[in-house]
C-alpha cells in the first residue's frame, strides 16, 4: 500500500529532524518512494515565533493504516515529541500525519484518512502538488493540483 505522510517541525534542527524521521520510517514503515522539497511556513492554528519546516513523502508499506499510525507515533516519540493533553496545536520537534492511504477512506476514533484539513493547509498542499499533483483526493474527487 502507498501511504502519503506529512511532516512538520518548528523546534530544534527542524530539517535534520524530518530527515531523521525519513530514515527511521524507511526501516520501520517501508521504502520511501518520493519526498518533496522542504518549505518554511508560519504556524497554523496557534501563535509561535518559530516557523515550521514542512515536507511530504510517499512510502510503500505492508502495514495496515492503524499499524502505520502506531509506527509514526513511535517515531515522533523517539524524536522528542511529547504530546500533552491541552486542546489545540503547539510547537513540536516533529509531527507526522497520515494524509492518504491510496484511495482509502478511514474514519475511526484514532485515524481519519484522508486527513480532514488537507484542502485548508498550504503547508501540505504545496509539497503534495510537487510530488503527487495528479493524485485524486478520494473525498473531494479532485486532483491535488486542482485543490
Amino acid at each position: 500500500m502507498e501511504i502519503i505522510l506529512g511532516f512538520g517541525s518548528n523546534i530544534g534542527n527542524k530539517q535534520a529532524t524530518i530527515e531523521q524521521a525519513y530514515d527511521m520510517l524507511a526501516k520501520t514503515l517501508g521504502k520511501m518512494k518520493a519526498c518533496s522539497s522542504f518549505i518554511e511556513t508560519e504556524p497554523w492554528g496557534f501563535e509561535s515565533k518559530d516557523k515550521f519546516i514542512n515536507s511530504v513523502a510517499v512510502f510503500e508499506t505492508l502495514l495496515s493504516p492503524l499499524e502505520a499510525l502506531k509506527v509514526c507515533n513511535e517515531t515522533e516519540y523517539a524524536l522528542g515529541r511529547r504530546r500533552n493533553n491541552e486542546v489545540g496545536y503547539s510547537s513540536r520537534t516533529i509531527d507526522i500525519d497520515i494524509l492518504f492511504c491510496e484511495d482509502r477512506i478511514i474514519s475511526t476514533e484514532q485515524l481519519q484518512v484522508p486527513h480532514p484539513l488537507i484542502d485548508k493547509r498550504n503547508f501540505v498542499l504545496i509539497p503534495l502538488k510537487e510530488i503527487v499533483p495528479d493524485f485524486v483526493h478520494p473525498l473531494l474527487n479532485k486532483k491535488i493540483k486542482d485543490i
